[in-house]
């Protein structure tokens, strides 16, 4: 076991003990702020070596190093008082405009909270966390692997499970869109992130020289409405080398849809929208009416065309309702097929989302600029001698080796089928469209199909017979 993986171990038996944390969404929050802190010092003395008159946003005593790096500093009721009354107020309300930095402090801390009560438990876990060197890249990659234990955590935290997608879907989606540099790449529902560090992992070969790595830090950009995967997912950026991470807190789905303008579309669209929930009320005012609905995901379908720049790709995971629903969903969906080449939609098993919904949901892949003309389908299937997924035995991404194979040189197949437009439009746009093949292997010889017929009216006759003498003995 590594000394990261001790630390993280202890911190979260420390927390057990203390009243105030209740659950794991608060744990998790409650450990990701504190971690925040520390890489932020960390980055700060990286930032006063490289950068020429870096001035800290934070104020001096509120620094990470003057009131947490002393293990033998404030303790007791003494350190909850500064947390409570100095700490949190001061960094709640630091001015946005001094730096980039204070609007990302800013941004982390507006609706993060202190659950911690017991002083004495908050100094042990602020010693655990100080121990870990988030400068040296050895004791960072090792606390990268940590950190997507934590994320996977959040599937055991109630609802918080919605900001977790499975790892192997993820670096599926950004392996077939194969980000390159110079693009820009955009989750309009970042969650904690998975979809963005996963593009930097991607593009990170591709980084040769400093001006490089500047155009990756601009070029990827996410957005989250809720405050605890907006930490995270900021968090998780600077895990992976980002100093300024541009991932806002707010919802793409409040702006007008009209005020969307060049300057705002971009080359790569990867996200799992939220599906299944509803918007506030008003929030569909602000698209066209032929799009309007409550519905959140297909609210984003209709944004995320709408971002795509000509030739722009996206990869979208998307629920069943999706592809068959009416009225707005259809709308939605013949806007897709007349602007956008939706060439591939993968469809993927029962499971692949649990614990925390049994939805089956399909990953579409489209990109802007001229009309759909056929459709692929290719259906996922489950290893030999699986039958779902579970958090135990998620979906693992070597699964995906056979669909990569497939992708450049496509036939059909017991798994992969395609379907002209014509007969999609026939369907009043209805994308939910079975396996034809499947279908075939299932179905039984005419022989079988017979035999079975009369064994099943041999039955009902019997049944019939059995009813009338019954009903025969009861009226004697």
């Amino acid at each position: 076991m590594s000394t990261i993986t001790t630390n993280i171990k202890a911190i979260r038996d420390i927390m057990r003990k203390d009243t105030g944390v209740d659950g794991d969404a608060q744990r998790i929050s409650q450990m990701v702020w504190m971690l925040f802190m520390k890489i932020f010092a960390d980055k700060e003395d990286e930032w006063d070596l490289v950068m020429e008159n870096y001035k800290s946003p934070i104020p001096e005593q509120l620094k990470w190093q003057n009131w947490a790096s002393d293990d033998e500093g404030l303790t007791g009721d003494q350190l909850m008082d500064f947390v409570d009354n100095e700490l949190f107020p001061a960094l709640k309300e630091l001015d946005i405009t001094t730096s980039p930095q204070a609007k990302i402090i800013r941004s982390v801390f507006d609706d993060t909270y202190n659950y911690m009560k017991n002083g004495t438990l908050f100094r042990q876990v602020i010693n655990e966390i100080d121990k870990i060197d988030f400068n040296s890249s050895k004791e960072r990659h090792l606390f990268n692997d940590i950190y997507e234990t934590i994320l996977k955590e959040l599937q055991s935290a109630g609802s918080a499970g919605e900001y977790y997608t499975p790892r192997a879907v993820t670096q599926f989606m950004v392996d077939i869109i194969n980000p390159q540099l110079g693009e820009t790449m955009l989750d309009p529902a970042s969650g904690t992130g998975g979809f963005l560090t996963c593009s930097i992992e991607h593009l990170r070969h591709q980084v040769k020289t400093e001006a490089d790595r500047q155009t990756m830090q601009k070029a990827v950009r996410g957005i989250e409405k809720k405050p605890l995967p907006h930490l995270l997912c900021t968090t998780n950026l600077m895990l992976h080398g980002f100093d300024l991470p541009a991932v806002r807190r707010g919802n793409y789905l409040n702006k007008p849809y009209s005020d969307w303008g060049a300057k705002d579309r971009v080359d790569i669209i990867l996200t799992n929208p939220p599906f299944g929930g509803v918007e506030e009320d008003g929030t569909e005012t602000n698209f066209p009416a032929k799009f309007r609905t409550k519905e959140t995901a297909d609210l984003f379908l209709a944004l995320i065309i709408k971002l795509l720049k000509k030739n722009g790709r996206a990869a979208v995971v998307l629920p069943d309702g999706t592809l068959f629903g009416e009225g707005v969903k259809t709308r939605i969906k013949e806007e897709l097929l007349e602007k956008c080449n939706l060439h591939t939609i993968v469809r993927l098993p029962n499971g692949v989302f649990n614990p925390y919904t049994g939805i089956k949901t399909n990953l579409l892949f489209f990109e802007k600029g001229s009309p759909t003309k056929e459709i692929w389908y290719y259906e996922h299937p489950y290893p030999k001698g699986v039958k779902s997924y579970n958090k135990t035995k998620p979906i693992n991404i070597k699964e995906f080796d056979a669909e990569k194979k497939w992708w450049k040189n496509r036939k059909e197949s017991p798994q992969a089928w395609k379907v002209d437009i014509e007969e999609i439009k026939k369907r009043n746009y209805n994308l939910d469209i079975k396996n034809p093949f499947q279908v075939e292997q299932n179905l039984a010889s005419p022989e079988e199909i017979l035999t079975k017929y009369q064994q099943t009216e041999t039955q009902i006759t019997d049944l019939q017979s059995k009813i009338v003498k019954v009903l025969t003995e009861a009226l004697n």
